[in-house]
């Protein structure tokens, strides 16, 4: 039976070197039979792993915890690119300039669960209720099997059913290009509060009971994710080729220049700064109660 590798959005730029390491054979060149799918949302996609129907999860590092507190039972394997990588975007025609949070005041934002743990921190490092001061909810459309939260988003605020949306790259990607949204942060490239660059990243995650009766297969796919990481910042046309199966036409058309773009993140070091950012995170929305160690965290073979 093929390893499952379940990521919770299909287009998303960061979680892009698990749909190449399945896509382009990476792989099968380590002797593993894998498929890639999607499920929504992230922390329903580690409920899937904690209950043993997935071998592997590509998402948000941090959301592990949502299923595996305290990490007990779960480990991450390596990055599938680096920094915190959501992007808010804001309907154009509302005034809300590059970096400027306070711009959400009185605003209706869609976000997921899981990534919304960083916008939340966000907006309270600058002086924000999040719970008051912004209404940040579901993005309409977004629930169905098979959507990309993504696109739903750059849809809804189109379609005027919210204000903005805290999403991946090809969501505000598509909604700039439309001329629907403006850019307001850019988390990945330092826009927002000192350190929410670093509040999580995108990551490989097994089960801790897989590692332990497979250390082989965790190795191997560790391993493919850092190979389709170095063939895609070779040549980010591969893309292209990668998501042909999975993605619909105009999305398909604009992945090549999303991965040139993230390319220079895709690496599968998981450093001890960045486990200190994410407990950061974690511990300010009530899901750690401590720092957990590193060695908590990261599989074995994948620790500086």
């Amino acid at each position: 039976m093929p390893l499952r590798v379940a990521i919770p959005d299909m287009v998303s730029p960061s979680y892009f070197p698990a749909i190449a390491a399945v896509e382009l054979g990476f792989f099968e060149k380590e002797g593993l039979d894998a498929t890639v799918e999607l499920i929504f949302p992230v922390t329903k996609t580690y409920e899937e792993l904690r209950e043993g129907r997935i071998a592997f999860v590509g998402g948000a590092a941090h959301a592990a915890l949502y299923a595996f507190p305290g990490w007990r039972g779960c480990k991450l394997l390596c990055a599938l690119s680096q920094h915190m990588y959501w992007f808010l975007v804001v309907r154009k025609g509302l005034g809300a300039k590059r970096g400027d949070l306070r711009a959400l005041k009185g605003l209706r934002v869609g976000a997921a669960p899981g990534p919304v743990d960083g916008l939340k921190r966000m907006l309270a490092e600058s002086g924000i209720d999040p719970e008051r001061e912004v209404r940040i909810g579901p993005v309409p459309g977004s629930a169905g099997s098979g959507v990309s939260f993504g696109m739903a988003a750059a849809k809804a605020l189109e379609d005027g059913a919210v204000d903005a949306f805290w999403a991946n790259g090809m969501a505000a990607e598509v909604a700039l290009r439309r001329g629907t949204g403006s850019l307001v942060i850019d988390a990945r490239r330092g826009d927002g509060p000192p350190g929410s660059q670093g509040y999580t990243f995108a990551a490989l995650a097994a089960a801790q009971e897989r590692i332990d009766r497979e250390p082989g297969t965790a190795a191997g796919a560790a391993r493919a994710i850092a190979a389709a990481q170095r063939a895609l910042k070779a040549d980010s046309s591969l893309a292209t080729r990668a998501a042909r199966r999975l993605f619909p036409p105009a999305e398909l058309e604009l992945i090549a220049e999303l991965v040139r773009r993230d390319a220079q993140y895709y690496d599968p070091l998981i450093s001890q700064e960045s486990v200190r950012g994410m407990n950061g995170l974690a511990r300010a929305i009530g899901l750690l109660r401590r720092d957990a160690d590193y060695a908590d965290v990261v599989a074995a073979s994948a620790r500086t």
